[in-house]
């Protein structure tokens, strides 16, 4: 099998520009995407548990890997909800499949976003690792939108092995992600 075009792009021309951009000594300071992890906070499965599964069934056609659910850490008597409820559903993409999906993110999902102009670059944690919101599901193209129950969103976090932002931001940029111009 071979390697996905991102991975093949990033082994042997971003490790380059990203070894000059930043002056590195060492290969292995170079910073890459270590994981992308999916996750979907379902808050009205308190009261209609098949939700859940909606939710899993999505992540899990979207990423093309079975996608769990997750369940609450207390109770919480506003909100009605119990320790160990279903509350949500995540998937978290490593290797072949994570290039897979954040190609398939740049060229085929974040242009059918209507009026894009870009992702936010405020969604950095300080650490290296990048957060972006999807506010609807649609914009995959793997969604058939007659068959979807409700219009929900999502959140894609982007961990890499960078120490700062910046050289975050470089590698993520480097990878194709749209960034807004400041």
């Amino acid at each position: 099998m071979n390697n996905p075009r991102l991975k093949d792009e990033y082994n042997n021309r971003i490790k380059d520009s990203l070894m000059k951009e930043f002056g590195y000594k060492n290969v292995m300071q170079i910073p890459e995407l270590k994981k992308i992890v999916l996750s979907k906070g379902v808050g009205a499965a308190v009261a209609d548990k098949k939700l859940i599964d909606y939710a899993v069934d999505e992540l899990t056609m979207i990423t093309g890997q079975k996608a769990l659910s997750t369940i609450s850490k207390k109770d919480i008597a506003t909100f009605k909800l119990r320790k160990g409820m279903p509350i949500g559903a995540k998937v978290t993409l490593r290797g072949s499949k994570m290039y897979e999906f954040l190609d398939r993110l740049v060229t085929a999902s974040l242009p059918r976003v209507r009026d894009f102009k870009g992702v936010k670059a405020t969604g950095f944690d300080g650490r290296g690792n990048y957060n972006l919101g999807i506010t609807e599901q649609i914009i995959f193209p793997e969604i058939e939108i007659d068959k979807i129950n409700k219009i929900s969103g999502m959140d894609i976090t982007f961990v890499t092995s960078a120490n700062t932002d910046k050289e975050a931001k470089s590698l993520l940029k480097e990878l194709g992600l749209p960034f807004k111009k400041d």
